[in-house]
């Protein structure tokens, strides 16, 4: 599902998954606009500092998601062990631990909060010659396959 660049409506969206779908896991891709050819793993999600104003021209309330909520959440998927594992020809990938304070690490941290830790959030660049949206496709889906595997095993 496409989420909209928009606090308030991506965060009812995010809640919607949770509770109705309730999912094991979630996985969220989000552009990086200023990259290219690199794939960006998020390890966790931040509460403040959500200054900068959505497409409709807003910011939260106290420039946080959640009020009271811890300062950051890790996701359940360990991102460092995962990107140590996985390659996938053609594209470089790293890890981060700041998804940035816009509407992609919002929605982040209001996922791992309503599902207790166990979201993701893949920082993917724009499609290009050299990154077309199959090869991405492609991309993601080894990684969201490594992500389940990872996750099937913790349960065990």
């Amino acid at each position: 599902m496409q989420l909209p660049v928009v606090y308030q409506k991506a965060k009812e969206q995010v809640c919607k998954i949770w509770t109705t779908i309730q999912p094991l896991l979630t996985v969220h891709v989000g552009l990086a606009s200023s990259t290219t050819a690199l794939i960006i793993l998020e390890q966790c999600g931040k509460n403040k500092g959500y200054q900068e104003r959505d497409a409709c021209g807003f910011h939260p309330e106290g420039a946080c998601c959640i009020l009271d909520g811890p300062e950051k959440i890790e996701s359940t998927i360990n991102m460092k062990t995962l990107w140590k594992n996985i390659s996938v020809e053609g594209i470089a990938i790293t890890l981060s631990r700041d998804a940035g304070r816009y509407i992609c690490d919002y929605t982040y941290y209001t996922s791992l909060y309503y599902g207790n830790g166990r979201a993701a959030f893949i920082h993917v660049p724009p499609l290009s010659e050299s990154v077309t949206a199959e090869f991405l496709g492609k991309a993601l889906q080894t990684i969201i396959l490594a992500m389940l595997e990872q996750y099937g095993e913790q349960r065990e």
